[in-house]
């Protein structure tokens, strides 16, 4: 290669090009050095250590102080306006949509109200309005136990710490309205002090330990999903102080969660229509979750519900909790390669699928409780109806542990697809017995059903007087709720 001075020899205008060349990878080089620098000193002035904030501080614009990124992302878990194919935070009545659901939990408050969830900001406003919590005018009045606190926002964790536990579960939930003011956010699931991911309630922390277990050596990889199992479970509510427990004793899945329940005679209620003793799956998605692909492969929750995100810059994590069909790109396509349209379409084929046998259990479940009804009707006893009121417990306990969940045939469709294939064939047993009993007392028909076809119909079908319970409601909205928001007792 020749040397530069025999380059631009005789041709000054190289040696001006090179020059400014030169001039110009210095200048970009120069830029990209500041911006580097100014990106450093944003995110140690952005994040800098939160020593001021309490050890279990609710109010999470306190920690925004601190980390606004993350903050402003938290607020936006207000927005409703997303809906995919079959769920999103939309407000949505699920009674509506399905009106099956009101005869299979009929006797159970989830017949009087059941929405399909929103953001975490709406936990505590959800809570106060739906009607499954009643109307209680009076602290020491209501249905519902403290208990129902203790996943709907930070308040309950510092109460907790206060007090323990039990006090919280054993009051009534009326009592402590007033002193719930904060949904879910930052001190749920990290320390004030280290930032670090903690489980912040016990019911987590006491399952673990009966397996043999020490939530404390957990993994951060395994706490990005671990804090949101300490909520997102199947659980009950044990004894007379209905202290809150995970029923994972004999393992976390549905055969294993019904023989924990079997074995301890456990009963949410009895069906008024069948007669069969009940139970009532809450929303197990960390269960289901673990059963799928994408926990065995190692991701955890906040991978595709709190993706990263850049803003001037600065890594973090999103904090707006939400469907990862909300963000595909910052979700599903930082591993799948394929487009947004074919892993949409992947998705909504798998939960067409799973709902599709969802219907089936749900037609089958709903037959069995009213030619149980019928045959009770007709005279047999309770030892003649007592191995299919078992299978229908069975059959909707499976049906319901695969519905309850938000988005569990996405976490784990062929698992979920198998749930619910079983919910169907004791459903088909129970009915098959019953068969039996009816022909026995000469009865070969077809069992009559209720005309269901709506959420009303179907309310009305069972005794519900709906239009009672919401005016009861509306009464405790307009008169007791405004005295919690402005911290005023009764």
């Amino acid at each position: 290669m020749k040397p530069v001075s025999e380059i631009v020899k005789g041709r000054p205008w190289v040696a001006w090009l090179l020059f400014f060349a030169t001039m110009g990878v210095v200048f970009v080089v120069g830029l990209f050095a500041a911006s580097v620098v100014q990106r450093r000193t944003e995110a140690l002035t952005t994040y800098r250590p939160a020593t001021d904030i309490g050890p279990f501080e609710p109010r999470s614009d306190k920690w925004g102080a601190f980390f606004p990124r993350e903050h402003e992302t938290w607020k936006k878990t207000r927005e409703t306006g997303f809906a995919s194919k079959h769920n999103g935070n939309a407000p949505a009545d699920a009674l509506e949509e399905d009106p099956r659901l009101v005869v299979l939990w009929a006797g159970y408050a989830f017949s009087k109200d059941y929405s399909k969830p929103r953001g975490h900001a709406w936990a505590i406003d959800d809570l106060r309005a739906t009607l499954r919590t009643g109307s209680p005018m009076k602290p020491d009045e209501g249905p519902q136990p403290g208990t129902c606190w203790t996943c709907k926002g930070p308040d309950a964790v510092r109460l907790i710490a206060k007090e323990g536990p039990e006090k919280l579960y054993a009051g009534k939930w009326a009592a402590r309205g007033r002193e719930m003011r904060n949904p879910v956010g930052c001190a749920d699931c990290h320390d004030p002090k280290t930032m670090d991911l903690r489980v912040a309630r016990p019911a987590l922390r006491e399952a673990f330990a009966r397996r043999g277990k020490d939530l404390a050596a957990a993994p951060h990889q395994e706490m990005r999903s671990l804090v949101c199992a300490q909520c997102h479970v199947e659980y009950f509510f044990k004894g007379e102080g209905k202290y809150l427990a995970f029923p994972w004793d004999k393992g976390t899945g549905v055969a294993e969660v019904e023989a924990y329940y079997d074995e301890a005679a456990h009963v949410d209620w009895v069906h008024p229509v069948s007669g069969a003793e009940m139970l009532k799956a809450q929303h197990p998605d960390y269960e289901v979750f673990t059963l799928g692909i994408h926990a065995r492969r190692g991701l955890a929750c906040a991978d595709c519900h709190m993706p990263y995100t850049a803003d001037g810059g600065v890594k973090f994590t999103s904090h707006q909790v939400a469907s990862p069909l909300k963000n595909v790109n910052a979700t599903c396509q930082v591993c799948h390669r394929e487009s947004e349209e074919e892993l949409r379409a992947d998705v909504e084929e798998r939960q067409d699928t799973c709902l599709a046998i969802r219907i089936e259990a749900e037609d089958l479940i709903v037959r069995a409780h009213y030619e149980a009804k019928k045959a009770r009707e007709l005279g047999a006893t309770k030892e003649e109806l007592a191995p299919a009121l078992t299978l229908i417990r069975h059959a909707q306990w499976r049906w319901d542990f695969a519905a309850a969940g938000h988005g569990s045939s996405f976490h784990a469709p062929l698992a979920v697809a198998a749930i619910l294939s079983s919910a169907v064939a004791k459903a088909q047993a129970a009915r098959l017995q019953l068969a039996r009993v009816l022909a026995a007392r000469g009865f070969t028909g077809e069992v009559e059903l209720p005309d269901i076809s709506t959420k009303a119909k179907a309310q009305a079908a069972i005794g519900l007087d709906m239009a009672a319970l919401a005016g009861e409601k509306k009464k405790f909205l307009d008169i007791v709720v405004p005295k919690w928001d402005a911290g005023q007792g009764w």
